[in-house]
């Protein structure tokens, strides 16, 4: 699973920034990750990236869900088409200078014929909770959960029409899916598109709906879906591609796992590395003295040696747990507490009174 990066991080701003500061420095990385100027293989994806960024940042209300909710509380409300169309003005107004408008940036980029896709669309990501505890941090963990969702209806097979019959194209945008206007100022053309009215986007219409999904293309269904929590994993959204709501000839949402690790009863986590708490009495301490302290994986031997001071730290080199992607594990840390009595008896302070008279 791939962790969906944060978009302040993505456009390199801060989460008080301005839109005017959001849009200035989105301004400022589309022209570097542009393909037209920028020929690394890589440089589409980060286009695209920085643009679904600012296109959810730039607006209130989606920003204010993102900044609630984070990537699940956008993606479970909005399709890719939704979060774009939003921005489509801010785009045109960013790109539309010098001729080719937003379509003609757009359309080779996210390679869906109109900019926007509208032919092409996304099914919607679902949020699923867990669990985990620091054990499966440790060794990864294999999940299989039963996902109720939205999946292709298998009487037309995701066509939406009666079996037997087929679509027909629509005459109002000729099976575009899409309405384009261009309009010639000056020097600079812009060109815009809407969804077309009549087939709603879809290219086509159907006149004899199936009686299943009612034309839907897909319906309400449960779904097994099995997939590996990596170890090494924090707390955190990380993404199943492609296991999100279905749409018919269209492109899968991804399922959003939002993990939570327990906290444990005996260790405390910092990253890969693991800390543990052994009490030793004032005499173990000072005469040192042999102990075995639990791990994740078992228990361990230590030695604290004569004269320990408390908060004296002892390394379990390799006890901790992974970093995800990454080989090797971290470390677990013992710190020695060392316990002193509260109540003595008569002859335990004479002891004591007669060891502090031979320290003089």
């Amino acid at each position: 699973m791939a962790a969906k990066r944060d978009y302040y991080e993505v456009l390199g701003v801060s989460k008080n920034s301005s839109p005017d500061e959001i849009k200035k420095q989105y301004r400022k990385l589309a022209l570097k990750f542009h393909p037209d100027r920028n020929n690394s293989s890589e440089a589409g994806e980060h286009f695209k990236e920085i643009s679904e960024a600012y296109a959810v940042l730039s607006d209130t209300e989606k920003r204010q869900i993102y900044d609630q909710h984070g990537h699940a509380g956008v993606d479970g409300r909005y399709s890719s088409e939704d979060i774009f169309q939003g921005a489509q003005g801010d785009f045109s107004d960013i790109f539309g200078r010098g001729g080719g408008g937003f379509e003609s940036i757009f359309e080779s980029i996210f390679g869906r014929g109109g900019g926007f896709g509208f032919n092409q669309q996304r099914g919607s990501d679902i949020l699923y909770e867990t669990s985990v505890s620091l054990e499966d941090v440790l060794h990864g963990k294999k999940m299989e959960i039963d996902i109720q969702k939205q999946v292709v209806c298998d009487y037309c097979h995701g066509s939406g029409c009666k079996p037997g019959t087929n679509k027909k194209t629509c005459v109002e945008c000729n099976g575009q899916g899409q309405i384009r206007q261009t309009r010639n100022m000056g020097f600079a053309s812009f060109v815009t598109a809407a969804p077309c009215s009549s087939c709603r986007g879809q290219g086509s219409i159907i006149e004899f709906p199936c009686d299943q999904c009612n034309g839907q293309g897909k319906k309400k269904g449960t779904k097994k879906v099995t997939f590996e929590i990596p170890s090494g994993v924090d707390s955190g959204d990380y993404t199943v591609p492609n296991e999100g709501n279905e749409v018919p000839n269209g492109e899968n949402g991804d399922l959003i796992v939002r993990i939570r690790v327990q906290p444990h009863s005996q260790f405390k986590r910092d990253g890969k590395d693991i800390f543990y708490d052994q009490d030793v009495s004032m005499v173990d301490a000072t005469l040192g003295c042999e102990l075995v302290v639990p791990t994740l994986e078992g228990s361990e031997k230590i030695k604290v040696d004569s004269g320990s001071q408390p908060n004296t730290i002892i390394k379990l080199k390799g006890k901790g747990v992974p970093h995800i992607n990454s080989r090797g594990k971290g470390d677990q840390y013992v710190r020695i507490v060392v316990n002193i009595p509260k109540k003595l008896n008569k002859h335990q302070k004479n002891l004591l009174d007669e060891f502090q008279k031979a320290s003089e």
